[in-house]
Order: structure tokens, then sequence, then C-alpha cells
């Protein structure tokens, strides 16, 4: 009975991956033509459109009143306002490998926070294995190049913030999903995403007087085909599946999984946009590979294969 949903949760984790793995490319892409708050505007206002021509078209229907926008805000807060803003902010004082070895420590994050706050226990073996995965993460963005001459640390702050965030979203929405379904968390993510960078965004085009030119991006097709990317799959699909998962899995296993995405976008990079595969790549890749998979491995595994032995010898 609980094998099925558990194996559609690691499905939805590992879709999950592969989904936030390609999105850095599309960022990537989007940028040349706009700003990173904009971007972040356009795509949660085209993430909840989409959503809300799903929930037009469809049977499935919302659960929650006005009272509940109130007990899930801390979630959408943390996630995507807080992780974006500070992963924004410091990604322009820090350097992407400093940034890329903080969020590769955010599976520790979540665990030590899941174990304070959801009272969930990790054994030896998971730990270490938690340990091998985030250590593939660090190793690869430390060969990237790290300069400790030239390190921000205000910029690193942020990034540790931003980590943060990211690791208090999964320890709520686990929490969140035993009272809401994934669509409900999902809707007031997006919904609360849209206000906010929406916001600010208009306020300062306003102040500056560009507002006329705020959907000026959408003239180059390249721009939006990966901001419907973004928006659609990047965050509307991601944070459902995201939710989904949390609401099965313990929040240190859904976190381990964001490994798999920085394995995803080092692929998509070398394949769409033709940049070099070193060898510190392999090494690591393989190395978080090991780590999740050993995660997720059960952990009895071997009193199961005896529990037969057992009976047919009573």
């Amino acid at each position: 009975m609980k094998a099925a949903p558990l194996t559609k949760a690691y499905l939805s984790a590992v879709l999950y991956a592969l989904i936030i793995g390609f999105s850095f490319i599309f960022v990537k892409t989007a940028l040349v033509s706009t700003g990173p708050f904009d971007l972040l505007a356009h795509r949660f206002t085209i993430s909840l459109a989409a959503l809300l021509v799903f929930l037009a078209l469809g049977r499935t229907r919302l659960n929650i009143r006005k009272r509940d926008y109130l007990a899930i805000l801390p979630m959408a807060v943390l996630y995507p306002v807080l992780f974006f803003a500070f992963q924004t902010f410091g990604l322009v004082q820090a350097s992407a490998s400093e940034a890329g070895i903080i969020q590769a420590a955010a599976p520790v994050f979540t665990m030590m926070l899941a174990s304070v706050v959801l009272k969930e226990r990790t054994g030896l073996r998971q730990n270490l294995f938690i340990a091998l995965s985030v250590a593939g993460g660090v190793y690869i963005f430390a060969m990237k190049g790290l300069d400790f001459r030239t390190m921000n640390g205000a910029g690193l702050f942020l990034i540790l913030l931003s980590a943060l965030s990211s690791a208090g979203y999964s320890v709520l929405a686990r929490k969140l999903s035993r009272n809401y379904t994934p669509l409900d968390l999902t809707f007031v993510s997006l919904l609360f995403g849209f206000i906010a960078f929406n916001g600010f965004v208009v306020i300062r085009r306003a102040v500056q007087g560009t507002l006329p030119l705020y959907f000026e991006p959408f003239g180059d097709l390249s721009f939006t085909v990966s901001v419907l990317f973004l928006g659609v799959l990047s965050s509307l699909a991601s944070s459902f599946l995201s939710n989904y998962a949390l609401s099965k899995m313990e929040a240190f296993k859904i976190s381990i999984f964001s490994q798999l995405a920085t394995i995803v976008t080092m692929a998509a990079g070398v394949i769409i946009l033709h940049e070099k595969l070193a060898y510190f790549h392999l090494i690591g890749a393989a190395l978080m590979i090991a780590g999740v998979v050993g995660v997720c491995l059960p952990a009895s595994s071997r009193k199961i294969s005896r529990e037969p032995e057992r009976r047919l010898d009573a």
C-alpha cells in the first residue's frame, strides 16, 4: 500500500531535479534581455496564470480559506521570496563558485533543521552519504575556481541566508503537508511570489520612469520561450512536484535530490552550451550520485530479506 506513493514521491523528486537542472540554461538565456528581478516577476506572473487556467479548466479545486493563507505565509516568504532575493543580491557580490559551495551544503542545513522541528532522525549511514554528496558538490565548485583573497563576506552571508531559506522551506512544507494538499501549498507560494516580485519591480520602475518598458523583453523570442519554461515548468511544475514529494518523504531526503540538479546543469551545459567537461566534474558527480542513492536506500533491507527464513524455521 505504501510502496506506490513512495515510488511516485521518488519520481517526483527526480523530475523536480531535472527541471531545476535545465532551468539554469533558460535563466542564462533570459537574463540577456532583462534583469534578474524583472525575470522573477515575469516567471511568477506566468506560473500563477498557468495555475489559474488549470484550475479553471480542470475539476481540481483549492481547499484553503482566508485564515489558511496566514498559516502558509511563512513558507511562501522563505521560498520563493527570500530564497531568490538573497540569492540574487548575493550573486552580485559573491562568485558563482563561492555560491555553489554554500548551496551544495543546503542538505546539511535541511537535515539539522528537520531534526529540530520535525524530529526527523538520520542514522550514521545516511549522515555519511549526505556528507559524501555534499563533498561532491563542494569539490566541483572549489575546483572551478576559488580565490580566498577576493571573497566577499557580505555576498557569502546572503548566499548562506538563501540556502537557509531553502532549508526552512523544505521543513515547513513537510510540516504543512499534513494539513494542506500540494496544490494548495503551490498556489500560495506562487501567489506571494507574484505579489512580492511584481510589487518590487513595478515600484522600482515607476520611480525610475521605465514602467512602460516592463513588457519589452517579450519582443525577443528566446526570452519568451525561456520565461515560459521558467514559469510553467521551473516555478509551477517543480513547486508542485517538490510539495508532493515532501508530503510523502522526509525533508532531508528531498533536499539531497537538489544535488542531482547540479549534475543535470553540468550535462546541459556540455550538451547545449558546449561547455568543457573536466575530470573533476565526473568525480564530483559520481560522489553526489552515490550520496543520493545511499541516502534513499532502505536501511533495513537485510532484516527484510531474513524475515521469511525466520517464519519457515518456526
